[in-house]
């Protein structure tokens, strides 16, 4: 008793020891007799440890885990499994724990007491090398299948844990898992060994007669565990995938199941859900099965269920009423966390299909006031996606009530919600707004701030009427906001708005108080912002106090504000340079910038004369705001889920960084050094076989100053053959003005290698010309056969071709680069200079909309001023921009279409350029 109260005083402090101090006292396995009390400790001190993220190294590990071994021999059930537990953990870090294979497979065998067994094959699994799985696969195959399920369930997962490192082993043991999960009952979860001295077996130090007692396990567990691994081993076969979620799934019903664990089925729902997304052709027969799942008896499986049918691509309003209505049963459920899963489903649904979720809306209305706060916050958020513009009064009077009760993180959810409702509202924009600005003042971090000032920044620009009254707003909050990064991008939409508005002079004292209170970088963007009304604002008295203003931030203690204040003194002098630095709508495209700044550094030649920055294609700053920012948070964080599609992606490449990637591949290759920098390379691979096909081939153009280079990617998708002197034989029309230089094969290309690269460069008789050629492609190889048992091609081969896609050459594509311009001062200056117009019949073309996209895709310009999208059925205006590669300077294009339906679309195109022959380019390009 003593030494019970002594233990209680010292608490979980006595966990708390160092590592040295644990080492040390691990001469307590060496006592004789040993004690199993000490013992114990000591070993819940080392899992402690190592659950706290120590480590012990290789030595300290290997001396723990040895004098951990001797303790095998001890009675005490406790003291094995303690030490069953130390050796898991200590096995990955200590050497030749091999040795100690044999005491544990003496705890494996048949007749040994049952509750050794788990612990030791969980051990054992840590301990085998690869090599050795096929020496205990006897062992796993009898535990598998055991009737105890705590043994099952041990080899199961010991089992899913050695797949990785031995899966033709495992793979062989497909039939026992199936067993396992057909199980109609399990016997028994803890038995033998235990006597009036034990709980379980667990603390008693006598040896005590083997008496098996059923505990009756309701549990099903090892189901769970079963399909884990059963699927594990089938999942490269989408066949027998789908044929064992077909048989485990029991029905349209959902009744004739063998599985009794809902975990089980939850799992197999998520199995189902994985096969519909790759497999369309099975998704009538895995949504039957869905459906039958939302009458199981479990809430679990059938809030799953609903969760995956709600979560399917293009599911139709119809296939939602039996989920939704599952649902709609869980929001009156009195327990909290089935309220939470069907509303939180709901709410990610509400963004696709409000509509469908609006039957709900009742249930939703009593859960605001739950006492739960989070339930609360996606009810009323789901109910502001889905409610009418009537509710909106009443809605946010009640999310005003509880927004200090809740966490930033559900803050922000409910600012996202307000945001898309301001979109669809317009005409409470003033009740929003009024909200939001209070929201504004409260307390909260920076997530919660951006949220509430992005909003705001979405009103501004798309709800004109707010403009003026949410500009001041900001202005407010920015005299007393501690975020650096807030307080930059107001001031910046200050000078981009306020010059606008119709009394831009109330907004300049909230901009000047910045210099005067703010940090540096604040100052500096205060400055540019001053200098954005100076140019902008008409008004001279204005103009001339900016100038005022400006002249005292000259003698600011940072430099940057100094520098700044000084070039825009100069700029409000200047015309033309306030239209370069402060009114130009365009940037350069920064990727596009980089490449060609890279080879012009490598280009020894270039260095004799200065950088051209003609050639360097721009887009329009809200181009480059998107390419720089980050995904929005009400894409993110407004709809919650767990969906296969909601998995972050990278984002596509730029058409510009693609060339870049190109660059750098052909930098590699020492045939095409001497080339100089590429001038353009293809935005899209163009496909030259069919995808099912054995040879798969595609072909990327890359145009230099004199030469032209052909970059085939190849794939050989056989595993049985290998593919050597890999060529493609190129034959161009007659006159095309291109001569080949040589052809780089692939030596020898097999599945695992593939895709290989093939070139092959031509050279442009008339460099000042664009070439347009249409060129006859033949694959030619030598093809071998693998020796299946030597893995290697054999001697004797064949030669062999295979006929592929024609290419070509186009007059548009492939010489004009996308560059962003304003069309109307551009189209004035290019008045006087070349110019073409021609008028064509479209007749194939259904829509404008259709030869919109022909046109854009055909000759690869930059669609300005939103053209690309057509504003009306029967008549339209498409203006085009683009650069011309080799410093062939700016072309523009005017588009002006009509469409009736009989003649289809009737084309007049207005062309103007710096140079003749561009203008021809494009007409030919429209023409051919």
């Amino acid at each position: 008793m003593a030494s019970i109260k002594k233990d209680d005083e010292s608490g979980i402090n006595q966990y708390y020891h160092n590592k040295t101090t644990v080492i040390q006292e691990a001469r307590v396995f060496n006592e004789t007799p040993i004690s199993p009390r000490k013992c114990r400790a000591l070993l819940a001190q080392i899992v402690y440890l190592l659950y706290v993220g120590e480590s012990f190294g290789t030595q300290e590990a290997t001396t723990l885990f040895f004098g951990v071994t001797k303790l095998f021999q001890h009675k005490d059930s406790a003291l094995r499994q303690a030490v069953y537990l130390a050796i898991k953990e200590l096995a990955t870090t200590a050497e030749d724990v091999i040795m100690v294979t044999s005491s544990i497979m003496k705890d494996m065998q048949p007749n040994s007491e049952v509750i050794y067994r788990p612990n030791a094959i969980r051990a054992l699994c840590r301990i085998i090398d690869p090599s050795m799985a096929q020496g205990v696969e006897r062992f796993f195959k009898a535990a598998i299948v055991d009737r105890n399920p705590s043994i099952a369930s041990a080899a199961l997962v010991s089992s899913y844990h050695l797949y990785p490192a031995a899966k033709d082993v495992v793979k062989r043991w497909a039939n026992e898992v199936q067993e396992a999960v057909n199980a109609k009952s399990s016997s028994a979860f803890f038995g033998g060994n235990m006597g009036p001295g034990s709980y379980l077996g667990f603390g008693s130090s006598q040896q005590q007669n083997n008496v098996h007692q059923s505990i009756p396990s309701t549990s099903y567990i090892t189901q769970y565990h079963a399909l884990g691994l059963l699927y594990l081993i089938r999942q490269q076969d989408r066949m027998a995938v789908t044929k064992m979620i077909q048989q485990l799934g029991g029905g349209k019903s959902g009744a004739g199941t063998s599985l009794k664990n809902a975990m089980a089925l939850c799992m197999l729902i998520r199995y189902a859900a994985k096969v519909m997304d790759e497999d369309p052709n099975v998704q009538k027969q895995m949504f039957e099965l869905l459906e039958g799942w939302l009458r199981h008896k479990s809430d679990m499986v059938n809030i799953e269920a609903a969760r995956v049918i709600c979560e399917t691509k293009n599911v139709t309003a119809q296939q939602l009423i039996r989920p939704i209505s599952v649902l709609q049963l869980c929001l009156s459920s009195p327990k909290s966390t089935l309220k939470f899963a069907a509303i939180r489903t709901l709410a990610a649904l509400a963004l696709t299909h409000p509509g469908s979720v609006a039957t709900c809306n009742v249930e939703m209305e009593h859960l605001i006031s739950d006492s739960n706060r989070s339930i609360a916050t996606y009810a009323i958020t789901t109910l502001l996606k889905t409610g009418t513009e009537a509710s909106v009064d009443r809605l946010m009077k009640q999310i005003s009530g509880f927004m200090s009760e809740i966490s930033d993180e559900f803050k922000v959810i409910v600012v996202d919600a307000i945001r898309s409702l301001c979109l669809k509202f317009p005409a409470k924009q003033a009740t929003m707004l009024t909200f939001l600005s209070g929201v504004l003042r409260d307390e909260g971090g920076y997530d919660f701030k951006r949220a509430v000032v992005e909003a705001i920044f979405d009103m501004i620009k798309f709800i004109s009427e707010c403009k003026e009254q949410a500009l001041s707003h900001l202005c407010e909050f920015i005299e007393d906001c501690e975020f650096t990064k807030l307080s930059v991008r107001i001031l910046h939409l200050l000078g981009i708005e306020g010059p606008k508005t119709l009394q831009p002079a109330k907004f300049i004292r909230y901009i000047y108080n910045r210099v005067v209170l703010e940090n540096a970088i604040v100052r500096a963007a205060a400055v540019s912002s001053l200098a954005k009304f100076g140019v902008n604002v008409v008004d001279v008295s204005m103009q001339k106090s900016i100038r005022v203003l400006l002249n005292r931030c000259l003698e600011d203690v940072d430099d940057e504000v100094r520098d700044r204040a000084a070039l825009y003194l100069r700029v409000l002098d200047s015309q033309p340079l306030a239209q370069t630095y402060v009114k130009e709508e365009s940037v350069f495209s920064l990727s596009a910038l980089e490449a060609n700044l890279v080879s012009y550094v490598k280009d020894p030649s270039a260095s004799e004369k200065p950088f051209s920055f003609e050639s360097v294609p721009k887009i329009s700053r809200e181009q480059a705001a998107k390419e720089n920012a980050r995904p929005s948070t009400l894409d993110t964080i407004a709809a919650p889920s767990t969906s296969r599609s909601a998995v972050a992606t990278p984002p596509p490449r730029t058409a510009a960084e693609t060339r870049s990637a190109y660059a750098q591949q052909l930098a590699e290759v020492p045939e095409l050094a001497s080339y100089g920098p590429v001038l353009n390379s293809s935005a899209k691979p163009a496909q030259l076989t069919e995808s099912e096909t054995e040879y798969q081939v595609s072909c990327v153009k890359h145009i230099f100053k004199e030469h032209v280079v052909f970059q085939f990617h190849v794939s050989n998708t056989m595993p049985d053959t290998v593919l050597e002197q890999v060529s493609v034989i190129m034959q161009p029309q007659a006159e095309s003005g291109l001569t080949e230089d040589f052809i780089i094969p692939i030596p020898s290309l097999t599945q695992s290698t593939s895709p290989g690269v093939v070139y092959v460069s031509f050279t442009r008789d008339s460099p000042e010309e664009y070439a347009v050629a249409s060129f006859q492609c033949v694959l030619k190889f030598i093809s071998k056969e693998v020796d299946p048992t030597s893995g290697e091609p054999e001697e004797d081969g064949y030669e062999d071709e295979y006929q592929l896609e024609e290419i070509e050459l186009a007059s548009g594509g492939d010489y004009i680069i996308p560059s962003y311009a304003s069309f109307s001062s551009e189209w004035d200056r290019l008045r006087g200079g070349a110019s073409a117009t021609e008028t064509f019949a479209l007749s194939a073309m259904e829509s404008i909309k259709a030869a919109c996209d022909s046109i854009i895709e055909i000759l690869n310009m930059e669609a300005l001023g939103g053209t690309e999208t057509p504003t009306s059925a029967s008549v339209h205006t498409l203006q085009l921009s683009g650069l011309i590669i080799g410093g062939g300077g700016k072309v523009l294009v005017r588009c002006r279409m009509t469409y009736s339906s009989s003649a289809g679309v009737t084309l007049e195109l207005n062309v103007r350029a710096e140079n003749p022959e561009v203008c021809n380019l494009v007409v030919a390009a429209i023409g051919g």
